[in-house]
Formats: C-alpha cells, structure tokens, sequence
C-alpha cells in the first residue's frame, strides 16, 4: 500500500516541480538566464599598449553607461561592437583590438549592469543601451557621416540586428555584422533547458516563459537596405548555427551568410583570413 501510494504521487510532484521552475523563470524576468554580467573591469587596455578613451554617455531611460573608444589614426569607418552575454568589455576587446590598426576607430559600450555602467540588464534595458551607444557615436564630432558600422557577437549580434532593423537608418548605419547570433530568444532558452536532464522534459513550457518580443528572426528583413554579413561557425555549441541560416533566411537583401568550418562559438575573428575578409567587405561596402 506504501509503494502504491508513493507511486501515484509522483505525477504530482513532477507537476509542482514544472510549476516550480515556471515560476523561478518568470520571477526572474528571464535575466539570469541571458545576462551574466561582470563589474568592474579585469584589465585596462593601456596596459598592453593600446590607446582607449573613457565614455560616459546616459540611455533613454536614465541609465549611466559606459564605454571605451579606440581611435584609429586615419579612420576610414567607426564600429560600434555589441558583446555578448556575460562579463565585460574587458574580456571582449580581445575580438575588435586590432580593428584601427585596420582603419577602423572602435566604441566598446557595456550594457547596464556590466562593467562600470550603472543598474541592472534585462531585454528591454540593453537595446535601450545599444540604441543610446549608436547616439553617442553618431554625434560624435571625429566620426564621418555615412561611416558606421554595428557589429555584434552572441547575444551583442541578435541586440544588433533588432537595434539595426530599428534604429539604423536613422543613425546612419551603414553596415551590420553579426556573428554566433542567436534568432529568437525563446528558441535559444529552448534548447539551452533541453540540455538539461531536469528541464529537458518542460523545454516547450518552459520557454513559453521567455518574452520573444525583441527575437532578431521577427525584425531582421527591416534591416535592409542595410548590408547585413552573418558570420557563423559549424562547431558551435552555444547557438548552433542553424540560427544564422534561420536569419538568413528571413532576411532581405543584401545579406551575406559565411560559414566556418572548425570554429565555434564567437571564434571566427581569432583566424587571420576570417579578419581580411571582414575588412575587404568593410572596404567594399562603405566604398572604399
């Protein structure tokens, strides 16, 4: 009888345990699972020689962000570079240092919460943070009309695309990049609780949690006539890359979809070639 009655409780308990796990997502805003934010900084770029200027600039809302700016000596463009989910600008300038050696002046802003930018991120707080960054940069007096750029990585590429898609023609953006970014919101934490014995057997009513308000899938197509490169690496296992097909495939031209072989999650821009080839298409679409 014991066996018996433990036995018909269990679909009970996996209930309250689905019900359970439903709620701490939705009580966390869905933060924590996309935003792992790092204060402070681990390093300072002047450190290993590269020349960097301090930003402070204010979001829509209030919010004081901040940034660094790295000039190139005779600019042919301006990228602004949208990281990924966790840590800082610190630990991602690894990805853009070399890009004014090329030409290209760089503005690194960090997303509220990371770094030294005050207050805390959730999906609406970082595009208001990405559209104040392309503000900042547009009115900028050592930047040329008709040169910026947006480039972005991991959950900085799908910011960037719905940011673009947005915003972009009224600044001025002249050129998108976007590698590892994923295509929805709720896909991604989809697949992410499926990797989990735990949640894999709520993965769909789980993400049903997650708001796909600002998914890159529903607004990529108004990015054009803005140039839109997707950069994607067959091995990663962080956002596959059937995201970047997915967006491709939602896209209007012009849109480019390059893929990599033996590269993983936001590895591309370690290769040499995959570095020319970024700037041979800079060059190409900014008419240089």
């Amino acid at each position: 009888m014991a066996t018996s009655d433990c036995t018909s409780s269990l679909p009970g308990r996996w209930l309250r345990l689905i019900l359970l796990l439903a709620v701490a997502v939705m009580l966390a805003g869905c933060s924590r699972l996309f935003f792992l934010p790092e204060s402070g900084h681990r390093w300072d770029p002047a450190t290993v020689g590269i020349e960097y200027e301090d930003v402070w600039f204010q979001a829509e809302d209030g919010t004081r962000l901040h940034g660094w700016f790295l000039p190139a000596e005779e600019p042919r463009g301006t990228i602004v570079f949208l990281h990924g989910n966790a840590e800082n600008i610190s630990t991602h300038i690894g990805a853009v240092h070399w890009l004014p050696d090329r030409g290209y002046n760089v503005f690194l802003p960090d997303y509220r919460g990371f770094g030294l930018s005050e207050g805390r991120p959730d999906f609406q707080g970082v595009h208001l943070d990405a559209r104040a960054a392309l503000e900042h940069v547009a009115g900028r007096d050592d930047v040329e009309e008709g040169t910026l750029v947006v480039l972005g990585q991991s959950l900085g590429g799908s910011v960037a695309i719905t940011t673009v898609a947005r915003e972009g023609e009224a600044h001025g953006v002249q050129a998108l990049i976007a590698d590892s970014a994923f295509s929805s919101y709720r896909g991604i934490a989809r697949e992410k609780f499926g990797e989990i014995w735990l949640t894999w057997p709520f993965q769909w009513p789980l993400s049903l949690g997650i708001s796909d308000r600002f998914a890159p899938v529903d607004h990529v197509r108004d990015v054009s006539p803005i140039p839109l490169l997707l950069i994607a690496g067959e091995e990663d296992v962080i956002v596959p890359p059937h995201h970047s097909r997915d967006l491709y495939t939602a896209a209007r031209p012009p849109v480019e979809l390059w893929r990599f072989r033996d590269v993983g999650h936001t590895q591309a821009f370690a290769r040499a070639d995959v570095r020319d080839g970024v700037v041979a298409w800079l060059d190409d679409t900014l008419d240089f």
